[in-house]
């Protein structure tokens, strides 16, 4: 006599239990996965931002691109486990252009999560502009910061041109369209021009770091490097600490919006 098969409705019982344990078994190595590999500080995600800034798609040990840094400001702000951001910053600067890429994708950040700046060595320049957007700013007592100014350098060759008897021929369309050439030395209408285009970036930048950090014009306007103890007296930052200091900072702002 054959013993009495089971009920259906047992079968699909203990089939869904063992698809639920294996979903729990999946979701938790998932996490275990995530915070003891990709994340040495659970809920607040650590950016850096080294070397000098351009434009572009890259990272290397002298300079970082504003798309590479943007990118993961805006993964991080997506993120559903991170809880804050932390942007390391240890950069002399860059362009004007890169910064400002760079501060659209913190600003869309903000937007879902704080965003704190942590200075390393070094954040001056291009790289204040960015740091400026931070809800906090930590840096510590050295930290070379501020440098608040925009630079165009040009290069002037001709003199050793003509000792050794090189020659150019410039054929153009425009007066100014070989400004910049190393083979001559800027003409007066050059200078003015290009005296204009770096007032304009300048007045841009100032403005908007003023604005953000409520700083007197007058405290930075010279284009001075600020050392750390001295630039959180001007506002130019927040609190001096490390990077874990600042990721202390970054969870207790993220508790704040809860």
């Amino acid at each position: 006599m054959s013993a009495p098969a089971p009920a259906p409705h047992s079968a699909g019982l203990k089939w869904f239990l063992i698809i639920i344990v294996g979903l729990i078994l999946v979701i938790g190595t998932f996490i275990a996965v995530y915070y003891i590999t990709g994340n040495d500080h659970p809920g607040v995600k650590v950016i850096r931002m080294e070397g000098t800034i351009s434009t572009g798609d890259f990272s290397n040990d002298d300079s970082v691109g504003s798309e590479y840094v943007g990118n993961q400001l805006r993964e991080a702000a997506d993120d559903p486990m991170v809880e804050a951001i932390v942007l390391r910053v240890d950069s002399p600067g860059g362009t004007p252009a890169a910064a400002e890429e760079i501060i659209n994708d913190m600003e869309y950040a903000k937007t879902k999560k704080p965003v704190v700046i942590s200075m390393g060595d070094m954040a001056t320049s291009a790289a204040y502009y960015v740091s400026a957007h931070g809800n906090e700013i930590y840096a510590d007592p050295d930290t070379f910061t501020g440098g608040i100014g925009v630079i165009w350098t040009f290069s002037d060759i001709s003199g050793w041109m003509n000792q050794e008897g090189y020659n150019v021929t410039i054929v153009k369309s425009g007066a100014m369209k070989d400004m910049g050439s190393t083979s001559h030395a800027l003409t007066p209408a050059e200078q003015d021009y290009a005296q204009q285009i770096v007032n304009e970036s300048f007045d841009e930048f100032i403005t908007d770091v003023t604005t953000q950090r409520m700083i007197a014009r007058s405290d930075i306007d010279n284009g001075r490097v600020i050392r750390g103890a001295d630039a959180i007296k001007i506002n130019l930052v927040d609190k001096l600490g490390n990077l874990n200091e600042a990721i202390e900072g970054a969870k207790e702002l993220a508790d704040a919006r809860k």
